[in-house]
């Protein structure tokens, strides 16, 4: 049976309680807010099933992308709509016309994250944008299996730890999967995201509007990737909503990313999963036929291809993928590939773990609030501000120094 003795072992799939055929494996919530397998040892039969389909325990090999190409779509709303070049709905617009079958995540009405699927290209617009939460994935691969089985497509988008989880689960390969990934810089959990949600609610804070009854307040839209605003290279973090006193509909909160509190912890890695500051799934070894990214840094790489409005990186990784994307409807380029590394921190595999997402969850740990044990999560140590200052002191030592040994230089010339 599968037993977590390390929380760096377990990225969440799920594979293993939806393969299991007794039905004893619970995802519990733990004190951090991410779910961990539970196996109810009374009803297992140690048939080993769930250990063989964990991601983690029986990791694919590395494989290296077979070309890679920057893409835009060219309808405005589904480009501004999308957190990059609006590849996604592309990609699910081929596959619904043949019938098929889309996966991915949407916002439930408790504003959980989700996995779902659509057959329809209405219901495919909830799972566009980026959402950082890792999400519940349900059981899509049991249903994912079903469709392959009855002969439908299927295109199954989610991490690289997701889509490795559902290529361990079927444990065959389907020629009608077409699996999706994205560089991953890692998930936050559910439990504080909502912690997060909670501090909005009660405080509609950054609110362009007066919320009259903030304990009221209800909200009716979240964007992670707002581009409509001040463009894709400065998002915005936005929520939406109405309020009991008037019903009338507002922008509750709207803040750059750089300074929206969720994103600010989520890009400084304080409190993703275990799991993802040592990711497995990265490199090709998920399986996925597409792997989707922004392309930052374009401007520098490739300017003639730069636009505001969204750029995609596509990794192709199998022949079904340069299939699927060959079909694309969409203006394409062949990407520059050098520095890409150091404009996309998703591409790294490794991530600091340190004090400050200790500190966090200390914090939380003794009751405090998300903003505040954030707040201490990313304050400087004592430590490095000594150290700034005697770096400073070091320089203003040296530039005195330079500076008279030139003036006695100066001198002895005029003599």
């Amino acid at each position: 049976m599968i037993q977590i003795k390390d929380k760096h072992d377990c990225c969440g799939c799920s594979a293993c309680q939806q393969r299991c055929p007794r039905h004893c494996i619970t995802m519990r919530e733990d004190s951090e807010g991410f779910f961990y397998p539970e196996v109810d040892t009374d009803a297992c039969v140690d048939c080993g099933l769930c250990e063989r389909v964990c991601p983690l325990a029986n990791p694919g090999n590395p494989k290296h992308w077979m070309e890679v190409i920057g893409a835009k779509n060219r309808n405005e709303d589904e480009l501004l709509g999308s957190s990059s070049g609006g590849v996604f709905i592309n990609l699910a617009r081929n596959v619904i016309a043949e019938g098929g079958i889309v996966f991915g995540a949407v916002f439930d009405g408790s504003w959980n994250v989700v996995h779902t699927y659509a057959d329809s290209i209405d219901g495919v617009w909830a799972m566009m944008g980026s959402k950082y939460v890792q999400s519940d994935i349900n059981d899509s691969y049991i249903k994912a299996e079903r469709f392959l089985e009855d002969g439908r497509i299927v295109l199954f988008t989610g991490t690289p730890c997701q889509v490795a989880g559902l290529n361990r689960y079927l444990r065959k390969s389907y020629p009608n999967l077409l699996s999706v990934d994205f560089l991953c810089h890692g998930v936050p959990g559910p439990g504080v995201w909502h912690m997060y949600l909670d501090e909005i609610r009660r405080s509609a804070g950054g609110t362009t509007r007066p919320c009259e009854d903030t304990n009221r307040m209800v909200i009716t839209g979240i964007s992670f990737r707002d581009k409509r605003i001040y463009g894709w290279d400065k998002y915005c973090f936005v929520v939406r909503g109405s309020t009991a006193v008037t019903g009338e509909s507002a922008v509750l909160m709207s803040d750059v990313y750089v300074d929206n509190p969720f994103m600010k912890g989520f890009l400084n890695d304080v409190y993703l999963r275990p799991s993802c500051y040592r990711c497995k799934c990265k490199g090709g070894v998920s399986g996925s036929d597409i792997t989707l990214a922004d392309y930052w840094g374009v401007k520098t790489l490739l300017p003639d291809f730069a636009d505001n409005r969204g750029v995609s990186l596509v990794f192709v990784n199998t022949d079904k993928g340069k299939t699927a994307a060959e079909r694309l409807d969409m203006d394409f380029c062949a990407a520059n590939i050098n520095g890409l590394e150091r404009y996309n921190g998703g591409m790294k595999a490794v991530l600091r773990e340190g004090w400050r997402r200790r500190t966090f969850f200390h914090e939380l740990g003794d009751g405090r609030s998300f903003s505040a044990a954030l707040n201490s999560a990313l304050a400087k140590p004592w430590y490095n501000t000594a150290l700034h200052g005697l770096r400073k002191a070091v320089r203003r030592i040296i530039f005195k120094r330079t500076n008279d040994e030139d003036r006695n230089i100066d001198a002895s010339a005029t003599h």
